[in-house]
């Protein structure tokens, strides 16, 4: 048992440190392509910083362990539980991280059309995932019909953000990198071709850690008589979500409201269309009760945020009924 969780722990850190690396490079592409803070937050942003968990169910379906119940359970688990965590406990974060300074009456200000458009592609796509649990399995032909939608919905997705760029640059929403870039801390130029560099470190140790990971969940589960599906919806998200959160809590504390939002929700965007497209190609994608209580509470917390939208942007308060909506799905979940 101590050895599991020692490789859990280490590969944790191993998913930390890639995600950590991979993002920064990020950051460094966006500034030199002179791209708007909504494409590096909801586009480049958040897809590094969703790779963590992307990387778990792949890879537990394509070549995880022996047991294809397992693997299945666990693709189904992380594929699920990665929306619900952005959508309910990482905004509460977030929220909490402001609250001395602005308040719970206080607003956070992510601009406003790219936040709704993150939503809105998100609830529709998150939706027709949701309706592919009806469908039967031996339906393959249904089943192509839906997982194609939902990769067509992210292709427009991410034509649309790119439109809008160029006009959020010329109002001022352009991307800023921080921080130095990791490779040029150890005397390496910044450059085109360093910064892809870094990214595919960042890449290779991503896929090496989500490898480890898998099997670690797997002898957990079976030690403490869980199922790898429940323990996948739980752990895997708050183990490979750590990143994000951390990312958006640092730019919401500096006031980057922006970069902090489309962190979150265009990794919800990315993770509620692909990542289920292959889930209903691959996997049984039926309504299992733990399975069902997520789909609905992130699908509440997602109309939620997207229900308190104003012009003068969300208020803070709304935020923490977001963290109250996991909390009930963990008392209903594990009460089970």
């Amino acid at each position: 048992m101590s050895n599991l969780i020692l490789e859990l722990i280490l590969m944790l850190f191993v998913i930390l440190l890639a995600s950590e690396i991979f993002t920064n490079a990020l950051e460094h592409l966006g500034d030199k392509l002179k791209i708007s803070e909504g494409v590096t937050g909801s586009l480049f942003a958040a897809i590094g910083t969703a790779l963590p968990e992307t990387m778990v169910p792949l890879l537990a379906l394509l070549a995880g362990t022996a047991n294809v119940a397992v693997n299945e359970e666990i693709g189904v688990g992380a594929i699920l539980g990665a929306p619900l965590m952005l959508s309910t406990l990482s905004t509460c974060l977030m929220a909490l991280a402001i609250l001395p300074r602005r308040g719970a009456a206080g607003h956070v200000r992510p601009e406003r059309s790219g936040f709704v458009r993150d939503l809105d592609f998100f609830l529709l796509a998150f939706a027709v995932a949701a309706a592919a649990m009806l469908v039967p399995r031996e339906a393959h032909t249904i089943r192509g019909a839906l997982s194609m939608v939902l990769v067509l919905t992210y292709f427009v997705y991410i034509l649309l953000t790119l439109r809008a760029s160029k006009k959020l640059v010329a109002e001022g929403h352009g991307t800023e990198a921080d921080k130095k870039m990791l490779l040029a801390r150890v005397g390496l130029p910044t450059n085109l071709a360093t910064i892809l560099l870094q990214l595919g470190i960042g890449l290779a140790l991503l896929v090496f850690g989500a490898r480890g990971f898998i099997h670690g969940i797997e002898g957990v589960s079976q030690l403490l008589g869980i199922s790898a599906l429940l323990l996948s919806l739980l752990i895997i998200p708050i183990a490979t979500e750590l990143p994000e959160k951390v990312n958006s809590i640092l730019w919401i504390r500096r006031g980057k409201d922006t970069l902090a939002f489309g962190n979150i929700t265009g990794a919800m965007v990315f993770q509620g269309t692909l990542l289920p497209a292959i889930g209903i190609m691959l996997t049984p994608w039926q309504p299992r009760i733990e399975v069902l209580t997520g789909v609905l509470a992130t699908l509440a917390a997602a109309a939620w945020l997207r229900l308190n939208v104003r012009s003068a942007g969300l208020p803070v308060w709304a935020l923490l009924i977001n963290g109250g909506l996991y909390v009930m799905y963990l008392a209903i979940t594990l009460s089970r």
